[in-house]
């Protein structure tokens, strides 16, 4: 009988605490239970005590909810890392700083600084450039190495592309006095290398070889040639400019000989063949010495050969010239329509890797001695021909075509109003080099990937055959194997060689017994 008495107590607290179970079962959506629910409904209505609770439980019950919501949940996103475009804002933020006063009037009264705004405007009207904010910004960039570098000239020579990133390019040209530091500071370099060289000969001798490497081509001074101006990049305005290395003929004949697409690390190496001797920087550097010798041009008669130079050689007059201050203009229709009235300011480079061709064969006396001289007397080879290539102000008329395609493409920026128009040329050659001019003002642009057209597909240099490692002869030579029957004639010619000499001794020998 207690047992009929337990049973239903027992089975009610098991109800109750599965049905409590269930009330604490989360929701997958909320992530709430209805028992904290129901407490926390409950507890409010006991702190508030409304009038009227049972017509305003829905009300409180959605309140309740909602508090819940905001309190463990939010509506905005989480914060994002900063992106490469705001850190780049951070970086050129310091290129809209306001300097002092004293310092505004100083640059306004002598400055290096180009007039891009002006540049700009030009260039819009032939539809070329980059847009009038990156181009502020550049004319900002350009004013921050003005201030940080002692320059006499500045100009924004363009922009190369690349595969990662990009190469703001500043073409410029330093004070009088303001590089030799540098050049010393090379030739210490130099110096010490070769002391070490020593040293580690002296420790350990190598065996020398007997090969005599063929003369390297010089390279050109600066502020002269392939050298004449100085280069400086960057990747982004208001990033830090850096110096490009000088080139040299070697380097330059290399960059004649593959195609590569640049990747926007100046450190990045160059994987090609035939190898190229330098990483990305040198490549850029050779790149834009090439584009600047092929693409630089001015209207006729802006430049002239310098009157002190007239005097002296042909050679020395067209190594340089000078603006012509007496230029009034040629009128815009004429220029697009005809290439004589554009000319080369720029040297033009020769296949040796050199704006002025230099003769490998001279060797000074104080190298060599008495006997290498009467050597070379001996044996003087024949000298070799002077390179002369197209001297300063060649008009584009006389460039040379690649595979039945024009090199330049003279236009017009507008038919309908040709008074206010703007004549300009577009290389084919390099394509993103153009040149505008307007009255006694024009300016060279290159806004490219870096490669020449050359009209047909790019074919690798193919490797050098391989030397032989012997000299080829009968001596030598391997013989074939003889056959059966070749060796069986062999075999009786020689029994019949042996059989005779046999014969031969038997009959000397009983001459002999006869004698005696």
């Amino acid at each position: 009988m207690e047992m009929s008495v337990e049973n239903p107590a027992a089975q009610r607290q098991q109800a109750a605490t599965c049905f409590k179970a269930f009330l604490l079962k989360n929701s997958t959506k909320t992530n709430l239970n209805l028992y904290d629910h129901l407490v926390r409904l409950l507890s409010r209505v006991m702190d508030e005590r409304p009038e009227n609770a049972v017509d305003v439980i829905e009300d409180l019950s959605l309140e309740v909810k909602r508090s819940m919501w905001q309190e463990k949940q939010s509506t905005l996103r989480e914060a994002e890392h900063t992106t490469s475009s705001e850190l780049l804002a951070e970086q050129q933020r310091a290129l809209f700083n306001y300097g002092d006063g004293k310092e505004q009037e100083e640059v306004l009264l002598e400055t290096p600084l180009p007039n891009l705004a002006e540049i700009n405007f030009f260039l819009e009207q032939i539809g070329v450039g980059l847009g009038r904010e990156e181009m502020h910004r550049i004319l900002l960039a350009l004013k921050q190495l003005v201030d940080i570098q002692p320059l006499q000239h500045c100009r924004f020579w363009g922009k190369i592309l690349g595969i990662e990133g990009n190469y703001i390019v500043a073409e410029v040209e330093f004070r009088d006095g303001d590089e030799e530091e540098e050049e010393e500071e090379e030739g210490q370099e130099d110096n010490e290398n070769e002391e070490h060289a020593r040293e580690e000969d002296e420790l350990d001798p190598v065996p020398k070889s007997s090969y005599k490497q063929p003369t390297p081509v010089p390279k050109e001074p600066r502020r002269s040639g392939t050298n004449k101006f100085t280069y400086f990049v960057c990747s982004e305005p208001g990033l830090p400019w850096v110096r490009l290395p000088d080139i040299t003929p070697t380097q330059i004949t290399a960059a004649r000989q593959i195609r590569k697409f640049l990747t926007g690390r100046l450190d990045a190496p160059i994987v090609s063949y035939p190898p190229f001797p330098g990483n990305e920087a040198t490549y850029l550097r050779a790149q834009i010495a090439r584009i600047s010798a092929g693409t630089q041009v001015s209207p006729l008669g802006f430049y002239q050969f310098r009157e002190e130079e007239g005097e002296e050689e042909e050679e020395g007059a067209r190594d340089s010239v000078e603006e012509n201050l007496d230029f009034e203009g040629i009128p815009v229709q004429e220029m697009a329509d005809s290439l004589s009235a554009w000319v080369h300011h720029t040297q033009h480079i020769l296949m040796q890797g050199r704006c002025v061709w230099v003769n490998l064969s001279e060797k000074s006396d104080n190298v060599f001695d008495e006997d290498a001289e009467e050597e070379e007397k001996e044996e003087e080879p024949d000298e070799p021909e002077p390179e002369i290539g197209p001297p300063l102000l060649t008009p584009l008329s006389e460039d040379a075509e690649v595979n039945n395609t024009a090199p330049w493409s003279p236009r017009i920026s507008s038919n309908l109003i040709s008074q206010y128009a703007v004549a300009y040329v577009r290389s084919n050659l390099w394509p993103g080099a153009y040149a505008y001019a307007c009255g006694k003002k024009f300016e060279n642009i290159y806004i490219g990937w870096g490669l020449k057209y050359l009209g047909e597909a790019f074919t690798p240099a193919l490797p050098h055959p391989p030397q032989p490692e012997y000299p080829s002869g009968p001596e030598i030579s391997e013989a074939l194997d003889p056959s059966l029957q070749e060796e069986e004639a062999l075999k009786e010619a020689h029994e019949e060689q042996q059989a005779a000499l046999e014969t031969n001794h038997a009959e000397e020998e009983e001459e002999e017994e006869e004698e005696d």
